[in-house]
Order: C-alpha cells, then structure tokens, then sequence
C-alpha cells in the first residue's frame, strides 16, 4: 500500500522510518515532511487547513493510507473529512480529539469516571481573580495548564504566588497562547516521576507499546520553562509490570470505556501521560497522538510490522500480534536551535549528518533541504536516537551523546542529561 503521513516533525520521521520497514509499504509521502523524510519518500509542501486540497493531492498521489501525526490536523477534523471522502485514515475523530484539544473535557471524563488525577478546578479568562483567589487559598507549587492546545509548552508549574500571578495574567490576559487559554486549568502539584505510555486502540481493545520517559524542561536537572520535549529513552524501568497492571486497569480501561458511554469512542493512538505517585499512578494528560519525542525513543524498540498494527486499528479491528518489544533500549537526544522554547535563528547550515554511524538514527524535525544543503528551520532541529539491542541503556546513552558530536550547526543546543534518571532504577 502507498501511505501517506501527514506532519513535517521528528515523530513523522520516525513513522515513515518504521512503515518503509513493512512489507505492505509500497511507497510514502510526506505532507509537507522535512529535511530527512525525503530520504524515505516524497516530500508535498502543504497547506494542512486546506482540506481539500489535502484530499485532491491524496488522490493524485494514489494513496491507500493516511497516518496524521500533530495534534492540530487532528483537532481541526483532518481525518474526518478524509474518511467521509472514502480514506482510511490513522487518527481520532476530532470530537475523540478534544481529550487534548481541552484539558477541562479529558478532566470532567477522568471525574466522572473515578480515574485517579489531580485534583483541579477550571476557570474562564473572564474569571482572572477568581482565579487568583483560588490560588491564593491553595498550596504551592500548583500546575497552571492553558485548556487549548500549546504545543507543549502551556504548562507552568509555580513554586509561588508570584509565580502562578504572572503565569495566569499570560495565559489569560496577555494571551501568550492565543485562544488555548480562554480557559486555564489549575491543579495540585503531583510529585512522582513521569512516563509516557502509547496505547494503540479501536475503541475498545488495545495494545500498550513499551514506556518512554519525556524530559520537558529545557536545562540539565529538569530546569528552566517547559518545551515541546528534548529527548527520551525507552523502555522506562520506573514503569514496573505491577505499574503496567494499574495503568492498564485503573486508567486505560475505564477511559476509553468512559468515552464510549459518553458515545465519543477513542480510536488511534491514545497518548496516557502519567505520575507515579506513592499512591499509584495518576493521570497527567492524555494526548491524542504519538508523543514527540517519545516516539523517536519508542518505535526503534519494537519489532514487527508498525504499519499493519495501525492499518488494523483504521480498519476497526485491532491486531496486537502486529509488533512486539524485541528487548532493545533506545535513547534519543534533541538538539535544537540556541535560544529554544523562545526567540531563535534559524537558516543555518547541518554538518556531520552523514557521519553518524551504527545503530544510530538522525530523526529530524525542524530542517530543510536547499541547494543541496540541510538547513535548520525550527526550534527543535533533529534528535539522535541510539539503539542498544543488548538492553544496556547506560551504553544506549553514550552512543547518543558521542553521535551527537559529529553534528554541528551555529547555536546548536542540547541537554547533556537525557536518561539519568533511569540509570538509578538499571
């Protein structure tokens, strides 16, 4: 079959890496696809909110599948309007997307359905000192979330009053995140650690692919303000079988059988971001596709056939023979533009990509192609992704960092500590 992914970031990359693996995979496009996904496929610069256009050039292509990876496409009802037209398409309905689209909606389903989460309240912008009453009679650190979609980056946790004032006058009178914050999410601190699980479903049975652990923030020793992510490692071992077992029935279970009482069934990818809390785990978000970068962690990990997994998926019968772990740990390191999750140049000019060697993989996200020249054109540029097959994750590790030594760009950036909080639990 000829599929067409549609996204231009390193979660893309990495999809068509793992379905050019497949047998069934007769050729890719990339909607618009970046610097490195041409090597896979065909490249199509696109206006992703022109659906018909989308559709058009679907046809022209003659596509057979349709994988949407960002959350924005999604959300603005991409895939509805390609399974009307008659594709199968990889991705929830947009009405199955407002789990990420508005965090107050996944916390009502998460309420109603006694799905352990911290505790919140939401508040309009019209609501500020409201707002910052609320705040002001709470405990600190408290987590301020926009409702809307962020890319990753609405998140504030405040560590004082100070901190959550000025935080909830950006969201919701500064409007730093446009209209994703019209409405805020404020909720109880959580402490734990973090993980990232990828349940691949059609409403109803599921298959969880190994955890990955995210670092959001953007300095060494989890510091600095949030970005869309700057590396991961998979699997994560602060995710246990007795862990796995909880997530799978406390959380997994009764959400998507929430959301097919509340007659807005969940198929695709349902992205379930957790705390593990001395009490258990909790929910942090769920998301409504892969995680980016996670899924550059995630996929080299995994054996069998990716693509037929989510082919099964679309067709409305889930397969979980598809893919299986193959025992491998990866480790993958974001580097990105100097200046990142702010203000930061871009146009320069990638050295050293064809000097990474072994089983490690360039995913790129914010690149292009001109003249022959790979060119920086986002924040987050490329990730290295390392694969031990051997389990080792500490060797894991140092093939990231020493691959990512050979690549160079003016201001490049990465954090030196991706994965050590998984060398305490190996």
């Amino acid at each position: 079959m000829k599929v067409a992914i549609i996204g231009s970031g390193g979660r893309e990359h990495a999809l068509g890496y793992s379905f050019s693996k497949s047998p069934d995979c007769s050729g890719l496009c990339f909607l618009p696809g970046n610097g490195g996904t041409h090597q896979l496929g065909q490249n199509i610069e696109i206006n992703l909110t022109d659906h018909n256009l989308v559709y058009t050039t679907l046809i022209n292509e003659k596509i057979d599948f349709v994988v949407i990876g960002p959350e924005i496409p999604i959300v603005d009802g991409l895939g509805d309007f390609l399974r009307e037209k008659g594709f199968i398409v990889f991705a929830p309905t947009a009405e199955a997307a407002r789990i990420e689209s508005e965090k107050s909606y996944s916390k009502q389903i998460m309420k109603k359905y006694g799905i352990p989460t911290a505790d919140y309240r939401e508040f309009k912008d019209t609501e500020f000192e409201s707002a910052l009453d609320y705040i002001r009679e709470g405990s600190f650190p408290v987590v301020l979330k926009a409702d809307g979609l962020a890319a990753g980056k609405g998140v504030v946790i405040a560590t004082n009053f100070s901190e959550a004032e000025s935080a909830l006058r950006d969201m919701m009178l500064n409007k730093v995140f446009g209209d994703a914050g019209l409405t805020v999410v404020i909720e109880e601190f959580m402490s734990g650690e973090e993980a990232s699980i990828f349940a691949i479903t059609d409403g109803t049975d599921y298959l969880c692919l190994p955890a990955a652990q995210d670092h959001k923030r953007i300095g060494d020793g989890d510091t600095g303000p949030n970005t869309g992510g700057m590396g991961a490692y998979c699997p994560a071992p602060v995710v246990t079988p007795e862990i796995t077992q909880r997530v799978n029935t406390e959380i997994i279970e009764p959400f998507l059988g929430g959301l097919r009482q509340e007659s807005n069934p969940f198929a695709g990818c349902l992205y379930v971001g957790i705390m593990i809390t001395n009490s258990g785990p909790k929910v942090v978000e769920f998301n409504c596709r892969f995680g980016d970068p996670e899924t550059q962690a995630v996929l080299p990990v995994l054996e069998g056939d990716l693509l037929g997994l989510l082919y099964s998926v679309a067709k409305g019968k889930l397969d979980p023979t598809k893919v299986w772990h193959n025992g491998s740990v990866a480790v993958s390191v974001v580097a990105a533009s100097g200046g990142y999750p702010g203000t930061f140049k871009k146009g320069f000019e990638i050295s050293g990509l064809n000097s990474v060697e072994g089983d490690n993989i360039v995913f790129h996200a914010g690149t292009k192609v001109s003249d022959n020249k790979t060119l920086t054109t986002g924040g987050r540029v490329l990730a290295i992704t390392s694969v031990d097959k051997s389990g080792n994750l500490s060797a894991a590790i140092s093939s990231a960092y020493d691959s990512l030594k050979k690549i160079s760009f003016t201001d490049i950036y990465y954090r030196n500590d991706i994965g050590h909080r998984a060398i305490k639990h190996s």
